[in-house]
């Protein structure tokens, strides 16, 4: 066993990553990226919510939520 692990992250974590680094990857493609998994039905929006949960982004992806329903 190698002292090295990998680590899949699940995709609708890499979103919510998206929003907690926005100031460095940039809020359009933070947008961009939310859109493209709703429409692509990459993730429910529950499980956007759960990770904005994890990820500690709740006040900020609160909105972008409610506005794409």
């Amino acid at each position: 066993m190698s002292w090295r692990h990998s680590y899949n992250q699940p995709l609708y974590l890499t979103f919510a990553d998206c929003f907690k680094f926005r100031n460095k990857v940039g809020l359009d493609v933070a947008l961009e990226s939310l859109r493209d998994c709703l429409q692509q039905k990459k993730a429910t929006r529950d499980e956007l919510w759960e990770a904005a949960k994890v990820c500690r982004m709740t006040n900020v992806m609160r909105p972008y939520l409610e506005a794409t329903t």
